[in-house]
């Protein structure tokens, strides 16, 4: 079993999550481009302290980037769709 730490990577915070978090209780997450969807699932739950019902993941591939004559890459990265239990929420802003 790998470090939670180590298989998410950061929460992604955009208006197409936000809306996801609101409607269908699911929020997204950068992982490791080597985690599977049960590290991910066990990861989440430790981290958070919520009961995860289901795992969906993407590769995004690199997009092409140009300096001058010049072509490279960005890197390409692993995006988690996670949905919660009824009842469980992840609050990233916590007033403190």
């Amino acid at each position: 079993m790998r470090n939670p730490e180590k298989v998410i990577v950061r929460p992604l915070l955009t208006e197409k999550g936000t809306t996801m978090e609101e409607v269908e209780n699911k929020f997204l997450f950068e992982v490791a481009l080597d985690a599977n969807k049960i590290e991910i699932r066990h990861a989440v739950e430790r981290i958070y302290d919520v009961k995860v019902t289901g795992v969906n993941v993407q590769v995004v591939p690199g997009k092409e980037k140009r300096v001058g004559r010049s072509v490279g890459y960005r890197r390409k990265w692993k995006k988690a769709i996670v949905t919660l239990a009824e009842g469980s929420s992840i609050d990233f802003f916590v007033a403190e």
